[in-house]
């Protein structure tokens, strides 16, 4: 007999892995499959900020914002190692939007969320402060404003491992391949995708959180549709640093939209994003042409240095399965989530999501358990308690970041000062873990390039999921920006030999 679980959930994005979390630290059983690397698709691809969308309020969005705003403190509240605050520059253009009216959005965006940590607005002469001298074609006012940076990709495994740790079964590279309801329970049949191995779990109630996978979950399950999706490509691109200072800028586009500038990994510049419907699968989403044009151009038209598709250095592209409110363009398309809960009298509930952002995605993690609590109260037992507790390397000492890094040179006097940033803004408090007894670099094992050891790919590998190259090297870091070819060739044969290695060990142990 299979086990029965409180709740299974398909997909393993920042909100399955975030439902996970919440529920097991509230004691119910929870088995979540995931068909590629945790958090390898969506949520890996954002402009990796926590904010509230100045935009959407020209939408007149303002619930969604003032949720996301309420969030972006509590946020960086339990993950100071991986989000941490950023100032954004809005020049005024003139032919665009008037600056009373981005003073106006600005003090709104300043007051919707109960801002309480982060800097206020303030108005800029951009002809006297150093954030005008990269510009071109801009007046002489601007606006600075505050919100949060996230390594995003990092998110989502914390919140898987701290699921785990709390009891959860976090199953990546295992797809979902059928759930019927049968005397009460969901028969979910799963498959292991590198083996082809399938098993049966059974569950009380069943999450669909496969994001742009999400329509395909719910055309195999005997349920009628409660939703429709609008399935939007983001673009980004990456080029050499076109400014030195650490601001970020907003721009805006005559076309309506905005782009960021964003100071990125220290030696780039992040560029983004677009918003074009996905026509074709979600896994071959990738950066066109046009859209890398129409960065390069964005830029150029912002910068004093022009900026060509031959500088991009790095694209990558999310799906981002929205909610189909009807909205003409991608653009408009509302950025909130819809929960819809299918529970007949008596059977098994199904909850689908529909849309989301990741800065929203533990206040929607709350809301998806209490939906389940209309049909089955024992999920209500325990109140919610994301919004308090740190992530694992949350728990930073006074001081901050700034204060670990002292700490991890004076123990480890080895590290260099950008390494140690490096570690800490990846790992917080784990860092030391990684680093353990070593004394000198070479106690951290082979050196991979771009500063990536033995040591921390084992802790990739061991602790957070990884089993490629480019798990580790575009989603756990960003190591692939300095890394050749050659270098990550080196780095996948290594870890599959490790993986082979460990595989032969425990058939040994098992016979």
């Amino acid at each position: 007999m299979s086990q029965t679980y409180d709740i299974a959930i398909v997909g393993g994005g920042v909100n399955g892995c975030g439902i996970a979390r919440d529920a097991a630290g509230r004691g119910l059983s929870v088995f979540l499959c995931e068909m590629g690397d945790i958090g390898g698709a969506t949520s890996s691809a954002s402009t990796k900020l926590i904010h509230g969308g100045l935009r959407y309020l020209e939408h007149y969005d303002f619930s969604l914002v003032r949720h996301a705003l309420i969030e972006r403190e509590k946020l960086w509240a339990i993950a100071p190692h991986i989000i941490w605050p950023l100032r954004f520059v809005l020049p005024h253009r003139k032919g665009m939007r008037p600056a009373w009216l981005l003073r106006l959005g600005l003090l709104i965006y300043d007051h919707l969320g109960g801002r309480k940590l982060l800097p206020a607005t303030r108005t800029l002469r951009l002809r006297k402060d150093g954030a005008g001298e990269p510009l071109r074609g801009m007046s002489a006012l601007g606006f600075e404003y505050s919100d949060c940076w996230v390594q995003d990709n990092r998110l989502v495994v914390l919140n898987a491992r701290d699921a785990e740790a709390k009891g959860a079964s976090i199953n990546p590279r295992t797809r979902w391949l059928s759930a019927t309801r049968e005397a009460g329970l969901w028969i979910v049949i799963v498959e292991d995708v590198a083996t082809g191995a399938r098993w049966t779990i059974r569950a009380l109630s069943l999450v669909n959180a496969a994001g742009p996978w999400a329509g395909i979950v719910t055309s195999g399950l005997d349920v009628a549709s409660s939703g429709r999706q609008r399935l939007v490509r983001g673009s980004h691109i990456v080029v050499p640093k076109l400014y030195d200072h650490d601001r970020c800028y907003i721009f805006q586009n005559p076309d309506g939209r905005i782009v960021f500038a964003i100071p990125y990994e220290d030696d780039f510049t992040l560029i983004g994003t677009t918003d074009v419907d996905q026509d074709g699968a979600p896994e071959d989403a990738c950066a066109s042409s046009s859209e890398i044009a129409y960065l390069c151009r964005a830029a150029s038209d912002n910068f004093r240095r022009p900026v060509a598709p031959e500088d991009v250095v790095w694209t990558y592209s999310g799906v981002r399965a929205l909610y189909d409110d009807g909205a003409v363009d991608a653009k408009s398309t509302t950025r909130d989530y819809q929960l819809a809960l299918d529970a007949p009298q008596g059977d098994a509930p199904l909850l689908t999501i529909f849309g989301g952002k990741i800065t929203t995605y533990r206040r929607l993690a709350e809301d998806a358990l209490a939906q389940l609590a209309c049909c089955m109260p024992r999920f209500a037992a325990h109140a919610g308690w994301t919004s308090t507790k740190t992530l694992p390397g949350g728990d930073l000492p006074e001081g901050g970041p700034a204060s670990l890094v002292r700490r991890l040179r004076e123990d480890y006097p080895f590290l260099h000062e950008r390494a140690a940033h490096r570690l800490v803004r990846h790992y917080g408090t784990e860092a030391f873990g990684i680093l353990g007894a070593a004394r000198s670099a070479a106690d951290l094992g082979r050196d991979f390039g771009a500063g990536l050891s033995e040591a921390e790919v084992i802790h990739l590998m061991d602790w957070e999921y990884a089993r490629t190259a480019e798990d580790v090297v575009w989603r756990r870091t960003k190591a692939g920006l300095r890394l050749s070819r050659q270098q990550i060739e080196a780095l996948d044969d290594w870890m599959r030999n490790r993986s082979l290695s460990e595989e032969k060990a425990n058939r040994r142990l098992a016979v």
